[in-house]
Order: C-alpha cells, then structure tokens, then sequence
C-alpha cells in the first residue's frame, strides 16, 4: 500500500480540484465522477486528494506511468472495456481541473496500446526492472547508441571470433547490432534475445525470441560461437550478474567467446555541479528502484567472467566524448543522454525536491557542462574464451 505524501499541502490543493469537478453537475453525474475517483484512490491504496496529488503531482511522465500500472490492472481483471474507458475519462476531467487552476500545463494521456502492449508482456516475463519507457522514440534512441558505440569502437565487437555460425544477442533491443552481424557474416544466424521485439524489417537469417535473462536462458549447453550482451545495467540487479553470465558461459559452445559491454552510469572524466546533481539524483532513484551497485557492474565484468569459467579474459577501455566538440561520436552520446535523461525524469522527481520545469532546466544545464567541460565517459569491452 502506499502511504499517504508527505506534502500534505498539496493534498489540500487536490481536495479543491475534486470539489471543483464535483461542482455543478448533477448527481447522478457526480456519483460517478465520486466511484470512479474512489476506485482510483483504492488502486493506489491512498485518500482520493492523495491519489490525485500523486497521479498529477510528479508531471507528465509520471502520470502516464501510473496510468499504464492502472489499465494494466484492468485487463488483468478482465474489466468491461466501457468501463474502463469511463474512469480514465473521469481521471482526464480531474486533470483538465487541475490545468484550469494553473496547477499542472500538460494534459493527462492515457497510454496507447503499444505501451500497453509491452507493459502486459514485461509482466508476464518476470517485470525486469527496465526504467526507460519503451516506445517508437526508443527505438531510435537505441540504433542511435548502437551507431555511437560502434564508431568509437571501430567495429561491432572485439573479441577475436572467426566465422561464426550462430551467434547470441543477449539483451537485443532493436536487433541492429545482429542486423550488422548477419550482413558481416553472411552465413551466420543470429538470435536476438529480449523481452521486447525487435524491429520488423530483419535480415532472414536474424531470429527474434522474446525471454527474460533473468531467468535461465531457453537453450541447450554449448550452442553458441559467439554470445554478446551489451548495456543491461539498468535491467539486471548486481546479485543476478554472477549467474547470468554462467548462462552465458553455459550456451556458449567450448572454444566460443562471450563479450560484455558496459558504460559507468553518469560518471564522466570531468563534472560540472548540474553533472553531479543529475548523478546524485540518478543514484537515489536507482537506489529507491532496488538497482543499487549499477556502477559496480562497469567495474566487474572481468572477475564475472573469470568467475564463470573463462579463459583469456581481455578488458578494453574505449574513450567517449559527450558533446558536439567530440565529433560524430559527442554529438551522439549527447543525443543519446539527453533523450534518456528527459525519459526517466519522473525517477529523478520522486528522488529529489524538482518539479518538472526544474528538472528540464538541469538537464539544459548539464548538456551545456558537456560543451564547456569538453567531457568524456567510457565504454568497457570485455571479453573471454569458453575452455575447449
């Protein structure tokens, strides 16, 4: 259950926007509007003014969120689809109140199917802990990296793999780093693995399986030549990393080779005070999500793979730069930090004292930092051999 917000103040407020809906209609209109916010409030196990607060209080992102939890909920009952609709259109009406009052400037948007969609399949797939909504934006932002990491490291992977056959993209996201293997190799299948799909325009020989690595990997010992992963820290919990990367070792055929890929999170080679504030506000909201150590996993992919059993492990540190002064790449990673940055924003507003305005203001202040400090981060690429 949640409990009630420590700002009882703005409780108040959103007792003054339900007396405003209620207002001036007739009564049979107002018992609903008072059983459709009711059943909101037992939803999130709060006062109707406390739900609501909650529901408008953190911006736009949040409220969407917290919307997808609550049809979520719906289908999982089963509820008459009539239904539905009418307490999401009564919750729309106590948000436009809410904008009338000038307490928020965004209008509350139900999410569409495709947010549905993927929020029943992560559910049903074990709720990995993946905080950036998923959505077309995503996409890009994702290929986006993909080209950003590529480029810097000169090619798709490091490890010394020579004409794989079948090959493991553990965590694939769009699938475009196994589009690119499959167009280098041209006899090579390559199965992407995730919760999502990929993209549907794929090579034929490019197969999409939707699991969850946080579970045991759906295939038999030895079957991979070559098995990569590349930026889960944000997805897999530190205690889970030791035992997925035995999976790896497991599926990777003897004599085949695995590769991690991973960035520290927010830490760069110079920070400015919006840099550290968007970090310290980052820690907290993974700390809150129960993601605490994701700076540990940069550090230790070797010692994961040793510990699972490999051979020749090899560590490479490939420099970053963050901004438009670092060329292709900068340009890049800035792009790809500010969409993610202004994605989990609403983590960022529950672990601090920023409303949404504020929080886009920090964000322009530290894409600014990136230009004036010339900054860097860094990506490891590690890899090992499976004993023959």
């Amino acid at each position: 259950m949640s409990e009630r917000p420590a700002d009882a103040a703005a409780s108040d407020v959103y007792e003054d926007v339900l007396e405003r809906v209620l207002a001036g209609h007739v009564e049979p209109t107002r018992r609903t509007y008072l059983r459709d916010i009711a059943a909101y409030a037992r939803f999130r196990g709060q006062e109707p003014a406390d739900a609501i607060a909650e529901l408008l209080g953190g911006g736009p992102l949040e409220g969407r969120r917290l919307l997808l939890e609550y049809v979520i909920e719906f289908r999982l009952k089963d509820s008459a689809p009539a239904t539905v609709g009418r307490r999401l259109s009564t919750l729309r009406v106590v948000a436009r109140a809410a904008a009338e009052a000038g307490l928020i400037d965004w209008a509350l948007e139900p999410p569409d199917e495709e947010e549905i969609s993927l929020g029943m399949n992560q559910l049903a797939l074990g709720g990995v802990p993946y905080p950036i909504p998923r959505h077309a934006g995503e996409v890009d932002r994702l290929d986006l990296q993909h080209y950003a990491f590529r480029e810097a490291v000169g090619k798709n992977y490091l490890a010394p793999i020579d004409r794989p056959g079948l090959i493991l993209d553990a965590g694939a996201g769009t699938g475009q780093w196994g589009f690119d293997l499959c167009d280098e190799f041209p006899k090579a299948h390559v199965v992407g693995l995730d919760v999502v799909p990929s993209k549907p325009r794929r090579p034929a020989r490019y197969y999409p399986l939707r699991a969850n690595l946080l579970r045991d990997l759906p295939f038999p010992d030895d079957r991979f030549d070559f098995v990569h992963q590349r930026y889960l820290f944000a997805g897999v919990p530190l205690a889970a990393w030791p035992a997925l990367t035995g999976e790896f070792m497991r599926v990777t055929r003897p004599g085949g080779w695995i590769e991690l890929v991973e960035s520290p999170p927010l830490v760069f080679d110079r920070e400015g005070p919006a840099m550290e504030r968007v970090r310290v506000l980052a820690m907290a909201a993974a700390a809150h999500a129960g993601m605490e150590g994701i700076d540990t996993v940069y550090r230790s992919l070797d010692s994961f793979l040793r510990d699972a059993g490999a051979v020749g492990v090899t560590r490479r540190e490939i420099p970053l730069p963050v901004g438009e002064w670092g060329g292709r790449v900068g340009s890049m990673m800035a792009t790809d930090l500010r969409v993610t940055l202004t994605a989990i924003a609403h983590l960022f507003a529950a672990a601090g004292d920023l409303d949404v305005q504020g929080i886009a203001d920090l964000i322009n202040q530290v894409q600014l930092e990136y230009e004036t400090l010339q900054v860097s981060t860094s990506l490891a690429v590690v890899y090992g051999q499976k004993p023959a």
